[in-house]
């Protein structure tokens, strides 16, 4: 078989991305626009200005993609682009790019889950696992736990019942106003401070159960700063890094606690960590060493894997149009897009 290029379109969220991969896994190209500067501001997304920047960044960026690994259009064997889920102003702006350009081009067109993607961005590293493992997606928009026996066969275990946890730590930054996107910040600012200062409550719901809780968590940061009336000159650094530090390690605590216990419950060995918040320093050190200690192996990608990107989305694509998968013009996008 002779290989396969393929396009890849990521725009679910606030990130215009695009690739150019060779059979599913050499990546040729992976171009990402970053919308921080935008959203920063307003202390998280705003999903009118998110469209409207995807709309500037476009054309642009695939063009750019297609450049950096020196192939034109014409080379290309294939379209996969995210439809969900994500915010539906964002989908739109990239599959409907994605299909008209598959209609001018004559190029076959796959739709591909988000979620999904993420699951399968560890297929992008030198030494991917073999199937079945459970895997955790966790980012700003969702924290959920699979199984994954293959492509396009999973069983979710678990899912977040509230906020999801990256959202939560963006809530807690904007609560002590250390800017957005609060995950790398408070990654960032927890390095220093002490994970053991203040004791957050690790919400675990029912003993049996895989599904996440983050806003109680998130309550409780935000009692304990309000009964820490603040100084006039501001909080000391270090009692900023102790509160972000310590929550951090709660989320961290409940996040390896189901995680291990999914493993367990479907007698699998091997774990893998997906999403924004998988590039998380403090959780890939405790997963690996929780996991080594159950003998377990735990799977990371690289932190530009973690994050979205258009790489991850050409993964899956590839999987569905080389078994001759193929979604019709008529494809949409939707919000809430199960898996």
């Amino acid at each position: 078989m002779n290989a396969m290029r393929l396009l890849a379109i990521e725009t679910s969220c606030d990130d215009t991305g695009a690739a150019v991969l060779r059979n599913g896994r050499e990546v040729l190209s992976n171009i990402v626009s970053s919308q921080i500067s935008i959203h920063q501001k307003y202390g998280g997304i705003v999903p009118e200005l998110a469209s409207r920047k995807h709309i500037e960044s476009i054309v642009p960026i695939v063009t750019e993609a297609l450049e950096t690994a020196k192939v034109t259009l014409k080379e290309i064997d294939g379209i996969a682009v995210t439809q969900g889920p994500g915010l539906v102003g964002s989908l739109l702006i990239g599959l409907s790019f994605a299909k008209s350009v598959a209609f001018a081009a004559g190029l076959p067109i796959v739709g591909v889950n988000h979620i999904e993607a993420h699951l399968s961005a560890i297929f992008l590293e030198a030494d991917p696992p073999p199937f079945p493992f459970v895997g955790l997606v966790v980012s700003g928009g969702h924290t959920s736990l699979f199984r994954m026996d293959g492509f396009g066969k999973y069983k979710r275990l678990g899912q977040t019942r509230d906020d999801a946890a990256g959202e939560a730590f963006d809530k807690v930054a904007k609560l002590l106003g250390l800017g957005y996107p609060g995950g790398p910040i408070i990654d960032e600012l927890s390095k220093t401070g002490d994970p053991k200062a203040i004791r957050f409550p690790r919400p675990v719901l029912s003993r049996n159960s895989l599904d996440f809780s983050f806003s109680g968590l998130k309550t409780a940061v935000v009692n304990y700063v309000k009964g820490r009336p603040e100084p006039p000159g501001g909080y000391s650094e270090q009692l900023l890094k102790d509160i972000v530090s310590s929550f951090q390690e709660a989320v961290v605590d409940v996040l390896l606690r189901k995680t291990l216990q999914a493993a367990q419950h479907q007698g699998l060995k091997r774990i893998v960590l997906s999403g924004g918040v998988a590039a998380n320093q403090r959780l890939r050190e405790r997963m690996e060493e929780e996991a080594s200690r159950q003998k377990l192996k735990v799977y990371l990608p690289s932190p530009s894997f973690c994050t979205d990107n258009a790489a991850m989305v050409g993964v899956v694509g590839y999987e569905y149009l080389k078994r001759g998968i193929r979604s019709p013009l008529s494809l949409n996008a939707f919000s809430n897009l199960p898996l």
